[in-house]
């Protein structure tokens, strides 16, 4: 039986978040604003809530695409508002318009992903946990990675939000030593 971090259970959609996209190292600025929205709009529910809407996400924000969707109007947000296949919360929408704009701000300023990055000093951390109550739920750089975007002007990037973040695009290994996962991820973080 192959081991897991136990978060995933065994859903096939959570399972295969796991085992394929969770703790790879993601430097393509695109993916990483996708990623912080989306965990932005994770906020008060469940990951899994957020894999089960993640398409009808990505066509109603454009294919999260952040010149598209910086360009969104009251009408665009209201639109949003409509749709019962995503999460109808009008903060989370508006702040997913208010986040494209700082992105092409920050891209065209230093780069998103260098800006995002610098949080690890460009490289993952590689964390060796044993057991699910080992992994904190925010460190000392998930808050200073909330600070800087808070100062920015983004919304739902708390300290934990960023950390579960960072987590997901490889800024840390967080996989658990014992999961089949730990060794490649760690492996791909080095290239």
């Amino acid at each position: 039986m192959t081991e897991r971090c136990g978060w995933c259970g065994s859903d096939p959609l959570y399972v295969a978040y796991h085992d394929s996209e969770w703790g790879v190292p993601e430097r393509n600025p695109r993916a990483l604003w996708e990623k912080l929205v989306l965990d932005g709009f994770q906020a008060g529910l469940s990951w899994i809530t957020i894999l089960r809407k993640r398409e009808a996400l990505r066509a109603q924000f454009d294919g999260f695409d952040p010149e598209r969707v910086a360009g969104w109007t009251e009408k665009n947000i209201e639109n949003a508002m409509q749709n019962p296949a995503i999460i109808r919360h009008r903060g989370k929408i508006a702040g997913a318009v208010t986040s494209a704009r700082l992105f092409i701000e920050i891209e065209s300023r230093q780069g998103f992903a260098p800006f995002l990055w610098s949080f690890v000093d460009h490289a993952p951390i590689q964390n060796r946990w044993a057991t699910l109550a080992d992994v904190p739920a925010a460190t000392a750089e998930s808050k200073a990675m909330a600070a800087a975007l808070k100062r920015q002007g983004f919304a739902f990037c708390g300290p934990v939000i960023c950390y579960a973040f960072m987590q997901a695009v490889g800024m840390v290994n967080d996989h658990l030593t014992c999961c089949h996962r730990h060794q490649p991820v760690r492996a791909l973080s080095a290239g």
